[in-house]
């Protein structure tokens, strides 16, 4: 497939802006590109597709979300507002997790996959939990990714808070999924679209026991995903437990490194920061959910400055990852008081550059996240039309005030087309979206069984 006529924004180390330019894409990867007369010549029996100077780009990467959330939009708490993030979490996400079976589990991946391949999201790193639908709940939404046809790392959530059974079983699930992932035909193609991290809640819900089960079955392969610090709490656990801060107890049980994630960390402090970046561990931010959850602003500035490795997330947001980054440079500056904090040049460095490196990590046949000869073919197409000029340098502002998610008009992964013209090709929206509504009521009754 030749897509010519297109405003190539590579998002390489030069930020390149190439107008009227192709892109030729063979095997799902990009196989040549260069100006659109020139490819034209040169390929003369491939299928070609008018991109009529539409930019053409990376897919985004999110590297933090919880498809099973999905049922939680527009459900009621019953009783007074939570007033701290320790009750939206007893009284909102774990009572809800406990009421998805087999089929909300599907429905809601299947939802959030067509808000992400509308986004423009072309990865994506899950962390799962439905603790009464949990044997092969991985194989479940894998199915779905695959049908969906974009790339997701996925990870089940080990915790005690259902009792050491559970967390057992939690434990093998990862196991058995991250074994499955390797026996896959197309691991370590390009064509690999699945992948898997190791699930763990928080320090908050795990035992020492657990955490040090978790570390011994963990593959050596890929690296852990949980929740650290997202609110007080955690730090004041961890504390009450060990004596040790959160970042600190994790690192004791060899749960830190190059490999592995942890979200939020608004309320780590600077030794903690220090760890991150000696053990190379990854920390996801989430500003829009941080907000919405009222825990705080994380002191990503700073984490940088020290070498943590910042990644962006939405925590189960809409896959909006443009809506994201805006966020981003906005919090801070409010926060700080100070317009100067947070530049949409950093916001780029964590969103695109640290979110491809990560992204990379865990499907690494081919470069995600840039356009050049011999990446994935992971990209959209976005009707941007500027009034005024686009330079390598001011591109990252362009993204920030001018780029939004009702843009895209195509999304491609491994060169298989998911969306063109707007229209999804891969799932049906109004079936997916009729067949949710229809069972929400069912999710919503078992929701106020388990809430307190």
């Amino acid at each position: 497939m030749l897509i010519t006529n297109a405003t190539l924004v590579t998002w390489d180390e030069e930020h390149r802006i190439l107008p009227d330019h192709a892109v030729l894409i063979e095997n799902g990867v990009i196989a040549d590109l260069g100006t659109s007369t020139e490819m034209e010549k040169r390929y003369t029996k491939a299928e070609k597709w008018d991109a009529r100077g539409q930019w053409l780009m990376p897919g985004n990467i999110c590297a933090h979300t919880h498809f099973y959330g999905a049922f939680a939009r527009g459900m009621a708490i019953p009783g007074e507002a939570p007033k701290a993030f320790p009750e939206i979490l007893e009284r909102l996400w774990w009572p809800l997790d406990q009421a998805l079976d087999e089929t909300a589990v599907r429905l809601s991946a299947e939802v959030m996959l067509v808000d992400a391949i509308r986004n423009g999201v072309t990865t994506l790193f899950d962390h799962h939990a439905s603790p009464n639908a949990l044997e092969n709940s991985l194989d479940v939404i894998a199915e779905a990714v695959q049908r969906a046809g974009v790339r997701a790392a996925l990870a089940y959530e080990v915790t005690d808070r259902y009792g050491k059974e559970s967390a057992r079983a939690s434990i093998a699930e990862n196991v058995r999924f991250a074994e499955a992932v390797r026996t896959f035909p197309e691991y370590g193609t390009p064509a690999q679209r699945l992948a898997a991290t190791f699930g763990l809640h928080a320090s908050l819900t795990l035992d020492e026991d657990t955490l040090d089960a978790a570390a011994s079955a963990c593959p050596p392969e890929i690296g852990f995903h949980i929740h650290v610090a997202e609110h007080q709490v955690d730090e004041d656990d961890s504390l009450r437990r060990t004596g040790l801060r959160t970042v600190e107890r994790l690192q004791k049980h060899g749960i830190l490194g190059e490999r592995t994630i942890v979200a939020h960390g608004v309320h780590i402090d600077a030794r903690e920061m220090q760890i991150l970046a000696e053990t190379g561990t990854w920390l996801s931010h989430q500003p829009r959910s941080n907000m919405n959850n009222a825990v705080g602003t994380a002191r990503i500035e700073e984490m940088m400055r020290l070498g943590v490795k910042v990644v962006l997330g939405t925590d189960g947001f809409p896959h909006a990852m443009w809506e994201e980054m805006r966020f981003a440079y906005l919090q801070h500056k409010l926060e700080a008081r100070d317009p100067r904090r947070m530049g949409a040049d950093k916001v780029m460095q964590i969103a695109v550059e640290n979110n491809r490196r990560l992204a990379n990590l865990y499907f690494p046949a081919a470069p995600l996240g840039v356009v050049k000869k011999g990446a994935a073919a992971d990209l959209i197409l976005v009707e941007f039309n500027p009034h005024t000029p686009v330079t390598a340098g001011n591109l990252p502002w362009h993204i920030v005030f001018g780029a939004y998610e009702r843009m895209i008009t195509a999304t491609i992964v491994a060169g298989k087309v998911l969306m063109k013209d707007r229209e999804l090709l891969t799932l049906d929206e109004e079936r997916i979206a009729a067949e949710a509504r229809a069972y929400a009521p069912k999710v919503w009754e078992a929701y106020r069984r388990f809430v307190k």
